[in-house]
């Protein structure tokens, strides 16, 4: 169970790091063109760019702790955040009708859970 939570680890630090680049780097017209963009029309340029980089430390958040052993007990927290996260996402792309996205959302909130669940739990990195 160990090798599972680190890969579902990885797998949602990927999912945070990409998300959160975008958000970061790509400008709010680009964003809010593509396929999923729409929530940006009504959100900021500061909101968009706070939420990368909410997303980037998701990533880092996620991996580094328990890979370098300072402050393990941050990636079950993090795990914890990017519920929250994804709930706020869930929501936002449910009022537009986009259950594509909310399915997709809900992929990510349930790795989280294992996550949060896991690593504070039966496998977390004190025992």
């Amino acid at each position: 169970m160990d090798l599972t939570l680190w890969i579902a680890a990885g797998l949602l630090a990927t999912v945070a790091l990409v998300g959160g680049i975008s958000k970061a780097v790509i400008p709010k017209a680009k964003l809010g063109a593509q396929h999923g963009g729409e929530w940006t029309r009504d959100a900021t340029p500061g909101f968009i760019k706070t939420l990368g980089l909410l997303e980037l430390l998701a990533a880092f958040g996620l991996i580094l702790p328990a890979a370098t052993d300072i402050a393990p007990v941050m990636v079950p927290v993090t795990a914890a955040c990017w519920i929250a996260l994804m709930v706020g996402a869930m929501i936002t792309h449910g009022r537009l009708g986009q259950y594509g996205f909310v399915l997709v959302n809900s992929v990510y909130l349930a790795i989280a859970l294992l996550i949060t669940w896991g690593r504070f739990g039966p496998w977390s990195f004190g025992s």
